[in-house]
């Protein structure tokens, strides 16, 4: 199944002006292309979806012999999605974020950039980077940007490099506000599936003891690592983990826990991380479609968890939850 691939120049119903996009285009073995299409609609629900794997059915039907050649020779072992980002947003995040869901799916992909010059990608994402304002104190800023931080601000300077996690996506915005609320003084935090790290370095600098962050995706550790070395934060470390696997339990469980992920990977983790989680502790996740709300709810509700907040911005929402008090 194709549909018609889309100009680079594409005309805006609205104003009538000529408006520059980029096509951002992942390809994945076939047998994984509903996972690539369930994360690919988190970016965007216009989706331009290329499997040529049934094309034998075709060929028996009535329009077979209409099939273009270049499609009858094509890969059919394989599939493609497409999504259109234009010129005024950020390409980076979108296929930072997708690399990392990828990494987390098990998703073997292939990311191509058209209408973007290859001696061009390196560098010129960093100019859709700018300091941003996250909850009431939080400061995002890019390492090569200047910021002067006003009263009570706390500036966390990233590069965020190929790890998503910036505080430009609702997800990381969303669950930063949560943070600012539930981090204690010297409490332990864990942060499953960090990017960039910056949700630990964000609650090291909230007053945290100790921020331990994992991530399976060793361009993700790699990152991390550099952002924390660069904070000077000395309490906060990031190794690698397939979610909880490998997490450092020699201490006990954590005060505060996070998950920046997606819903099907919140609800996988569901039946483990109460084990990881202090009983007067927080576990927040955030990463969920509202769709997939309920879904999560329900999951975290039978391993005892209890939603105490919910957060929601345009599309996404993240929830703060606690352990349900026994008697």
């Amino acid at each position: 199944m194709t549909t018609p691939e889309r100009d680079k120049d594409y005309v805006c119903e609205d104003y009538g002006d000529i408006k520059q996009w980029t096509q951002v285009r992942v390809t994945v073995p076939v047998e994984e292309l509903n996972t690539l299409c369930a994360v690919m609609s988190m970016i965007n629900n216009n989706l331009m979806i290329e499997d040529y794997s049934d094309i034998e059915t075709n060929l028996k039907t009535c329009y077979g012999d209409l099939i273009d050649e270049k499609i009858l020779k094509a890969d059919r072992t394989v599939a493609s999605v497409s999504v259109f980002v234009p010129s005024d947003r950020s390409y980076a995040d979108d296929v930072a974020f997708i690399r990392q869901q990828a990494g987390e799916n098990g998703l073997h992909i292939r990311v191509e950039l058209v209408g973007v010059n290859e001696e061009d990608w390196a560098n010129s994402w960093r100019a859709y980077y700018k300091p941003v304002k996250v909850g009431e104190r939080m400061v995002i800023c890019p390492a090569w940007e200047q910021y002067q931080p006003a009263e009570g601000e706390l500036v966390i300077r990233m590069d965020p490099g190929m790890a998503f996690g910036t505080g430009t996506h609702e997800t990381t915005r969303l669950v930063i506000r949560l943070l600012e609320r539930y981090t204690t003084p010297g409490c332990r935090m864990l942060d499953v599936g960090t990017g960039t790290g910056i949700l630990a370095i964000c609650a090291a600098r909230l007053g945290a003891g100790l921020c331990r962050a994992y991530d399976i995706d060793p361009t993700a550790v790699r990152v991390a690592r550099e952002n924390i070395k660069d904070s000077g934060l000395s309490q906060v470390t990031c190794d690698r983990s397939d979610l909880l696997k490998q997490v450092d339990l020699t201490d006990g469980p954590y005060d505060l826990i996070c998950a920046n992920i997606v819903a099907d990977i919140i609800i996988r983790m569901a039946p483990d991380v109460g084990r990881y989680l202090k009983d007067d502790g927080v576990l927040l996740v955030s990463g969920i479609i509202r769709e997939r709300c309920g879904d999560v709810q329900e999951a975290l509700a039978k391993e005892g968890l209890l939603v105490v907040e919910e957060l929601d911005d345009n599309d996404w929402c993240a929830l703060a939850l606690k352990k349900r008090e026994t008697a």
